[in-house]
């Protein structure tokens, strides 16, 4: 469901189509689910969408969901940000990801100066 729906293959597009028919909150799950991730791209009238998909995911019986909105609802500066601006931080958070990961395959076995170069090399 979280894949989109031309990059799935004939096999995964099946076992998608057989779970929302087998099971109503599935198919408002996949409803919810892909109109949330046509807000990833950013847009200038995303904030209306957003405030249109919040008020259909509360609407749902889905409890996960409800929860997932109320997430957004609380930061909702951020996130309004996040799909209206071209920019972000992808790129520096990837890094600090990268750099926590070997710093966690050192511990306790090696000192900075290798730490230094394991990460100057990556």
């Amino acid at each position: 469901m979280l894949t989109r729906p031309e990059n799935l293959t004939e096999r995964q597009r099946e076992r998608v189509e057989a779970l929302t028919l087998a099971c109503p909150e599935m198919t408002a799950l996949a409803a919810i689910v892909r109109s949330f991730a046509a807000l990833l791209a950013p847009c200038k009238d995303n904030p209306a969408r957003l405030a249109a998909w919040a008020t259909a995911a509360r609407e749902a019986d889905l409890p996960h969901v409800h929860s997932f909105a109320r997430g957004i609802n609380q930061d909702i500066d951020a996130v309004t940000a996040a799909i209206t601006l071209d920019h972000h931080n992808g790129r520096t958070e990837g890094v600090n990801t990268k750099t926590k990961l070997i710093k966690r395959q050192m511990y306790g076995r090696a000192g900075f100066t290798l730490l230094r170069h394991r990460i100057l090399l990556g």
